[in-house]
């Protein structure tokens, strides 16, 4: 069952928002629904007032499982509050307690309840696909949806990892790397087969043949035949140096040696096993680091650290089940999963991660030998990798408190919305948001607004105002009662007196009057440590150049600017990659097509004669016309 069917599915409850303020809440809500409940698997949800989502539970016998709730006095404090804010209760059932182990675990990812152990990080991993829609394959990185005919390799843990075994691929075997629309075009060959990490297929220096011996080498090689590989080289090498074939041989070795590049990265393998994901568990002071490393045909695809949020009092294979549950219901499982320790259901997990991968996927808790030490190293990097976030949460929490101290704020900030607009004389203009917490950058949660009234693309103050009206716009559109987190304690603008004036008038505008405002100008020749800072409504300051809270919202400045230029970089680029004649109506794409074969450029039609226009196949007189005007006016 997918998410959109259970969302689509009656509740067992009344859903008139009209009644809610009349409505029973918490246990009597719950001991009503339980009465209509059946004795099969499904999926149960706690909604509070507003509709959120509190809680998202499965079970294998409905009424078995929600009715533990009508006891509140045998549960934790925490739960209790979820039970008293419970104002309605939604429920699906499911064939199997599998199905709704699987309907859990995407709802969860979807709903994000505040009573569940969730798992905050929604990062895609990188693959590498070697493309099968070309009759001369490709060789490239990709995310996303495994949608494009070819064969993936992967997951690796980041572009890095990927990176490295591409330019490997480069080496060893030239493969081209470039796009298709650059490969028919080409006349000559490129850089890449200059220095030697490409074959140029593009102008016909390689047979089909060759080519095709020279995929299935790279295909062998991601799929862990790199030894074989190696000795097949070596054994070419020997044989053209014999020959006195010095150039061949010198293309063996340097094939030899990319190969040997990548292995040297393999910091720890797994030799004997296929694909597996090793997974460690470490809890301290009532935080969870869980380290995934990813390996694939025996060779290491590198490691990622992940820290979901939980209740203090979850237990480590509580965590690590609901862990495994949130994490393949986005990534494909592979054949055997290796665990640090043991979770309370594994034969449930195993079952309903089988179903998602459509293959046999295991669970193992090894207790000695390689498979142990694998698992020990993951669990040593899990330790490390806490300790520090723990560290580096202490010093943040400090910095946060000391921010507070300084602004006069009413306590540490728990949201600091950091804003910055980046242009070049007022084209393609971007303003951006950050946000900072007591857990560092928030990138989730930053945002991006292309300025979209031509009267504010040339006036930083008008810019301001729009990017603060549509955040906070929203905002009280989404959120009126501050009760999903996402309101701000302090406002942070890049600018002096006048951006703050311009943001605090929104602010007013719109009947916000409670959210602290701080503008932050750079001193005398934009000198770094010299920033003075203009709070809303007092005397603007200057802090002592080495006051550590001003290196921190220096931090802050600097990655709200970053973030803003790449983005004003990135639309940048786009307007000048767009084609102006996707802007006329009436030109799709057999008829651009016709045109730019035609006249060789979108600069050349620009340029065109009416008549010439009217020569192209497929123009006729009118759309001539209407092509002409569009870059010469009406003549």
């Amino acid at each position: 069952m997918t998410i959109d069917e259970a969302f689509s599915m009656t509740s067992r409850t009344d859903q008139d928002p009209a009644a809610e303020s009349d409505r029973p809440t918490g246990v009597a809500v719950i001991a009503a629904t339980v009465r209509t409940l059946p004795n099969t698997p499904g999926v149960y949800r706690m909604l509070d007032r507003a509709g959120d989502a509190l809680y998202v539970g499965k079970a294998r016998s409905l009424k078995k499982r929600v009715v533990a709730y009508t006891h509140p006095e045998r549960l934790p404090m925490r739960l209790r509050r979820m039970i008293d804010a419970t104002v309605r209760m939604e429920v699906v059932t499911t064939h199997t307690e599998a199905e709704a182990l699987l309907l859990e675990s995407n709802l969860i990812k979807k709903l994000k309840p505040r009573y569940n152990i969730l798992l905050r990080d929604d990062k895609s991993f990188p693959y590498i696909l070697i493309a099968g829609d070309h009759d001369w394959p490709r060789v490239l990185k990709h995310r996303g949806p495994r949608t494009r005919p070819g064969q993936y390799h992967g997951p690796y843990a980041n572009a890095g990892a990927v990176n490295r075994t591409l330019v490997a691929l480069q080496k060893a075997f030239l493969l081209r790397s470039c796009s298709d629309s650059v490969f028919n075009n080409r006349s000559r060959p490129c850089l890449l087969f200059q220095i030697k990490r490409c074959c140029a297929p593009c102008v016909d220096r390689i047979s089909r043949a060759d080519y095709d011996a020279l995929v299935a080498q790279a295909r062998a090689f991601l799929e862990g035949r790199s030894q074989d590989m190696q000795r097949d080289l070596a054994a070419r090498m020997e044989d053209a140096s014999a020959r006195l074939a010095f150039e061949e041989a010198a293309i063996y070795r340097d094939r030899i040696r990319a190969l040997t590049a990548v292995q040297s990265h393999q910091d720890i393998t797994l030799p004997g096993v296929g694909e597996a994901d090793v997974i460690a568990l470490h809890q301290a002071g009532g935080q969870t680091c869980i380290q995934v490393f990813f390996f694939r045909a025996g060779n290491n695809h590198g490691n990622r650290a992940y820290y979901p949020s939980h209740a203090r009092e979850d237990e480590p294979g509580a965590v690590l089940e609901a862990f495994l549950g949130q994490f393949y219901a986005r990534q494909m499982p592979p054949r055997l999963l290796l665990l640090s320790e043991p979770i309370p259901h594994p034969a449930l997990v195993a079952e309903a991660l089988t179903i998602r991968a459509e293959h046999k996927v295991a669970l193992h808790v090894p207790q000695r030998g390689d498979r142990r030490k694998v698992v020990d190293h993951a669990l040593t990097n899990a330790r490390e990798a806490l300790a520090r976030r723990m560290a580096e949460t202490s010093a943040q929490q400090k910095l946060l408190e000391g921010l507070g101290e300084v602004l006069g704020l009413d306590g540490p900030p728990e949201r600091i919305e950091v804003y910055d607009n980046s242009h070049i004389s007022g084209t393609n203009p971007i303003g951006a948001m950050i946000v900072a917490g007591p857990e560092g950058f928030q990138k989730t949660s930053y945002r991006k607004f292309n300025i979209r009234h031509a009267e504010a693309t040339s006036d930083d103050y008008a810019m301001m105002r729009e990017v603060m009206e549509r955040r906070f716009s929203r905002a009280l559109k989404e959120d009126p009662d501050r009760t999903r987190g996402q309101w701000p304690d302090l406002v942070l603008i890049d600018g002096g007196q006048g951006q703050v004036s311009a943001a605090a008038g929104v602010l007013e505008d719109l009947g916000i009057e409670d959210v602290p405002l701080v503008g932050i100008a750079k001193g005398p020749d934009r000198d770094a440590g010299r920033e003075r800072f203009f709070p809303r409504g007092r005397p603007s300051f200057l802090l002592p150049p080495n006051h550590p809270v001003l290196y921190f919202v220096q931090r802050l400045r600097d990655e709200a600017h970053r973030f803003a230029v790449a983005g004003h970089t990135a639309r940048r680029k786009k307007a000048a990659a767009a084609n102006p004649l996707d802007s006329i109506p009436g030109i799709g794409a057999s008829r651009k097509k016709a045109l730019m074969h035609h006249f060789g450029s979108a600069k050349a039609v620009a340029g065109a004669g009416l008549a010439d226009l009217e020569a192209v196949e497929g123009i006729s007189a009118a759309l001539a016309r209407k092509i002409y005007e569009t870059f010469h006016g009406e003549g």
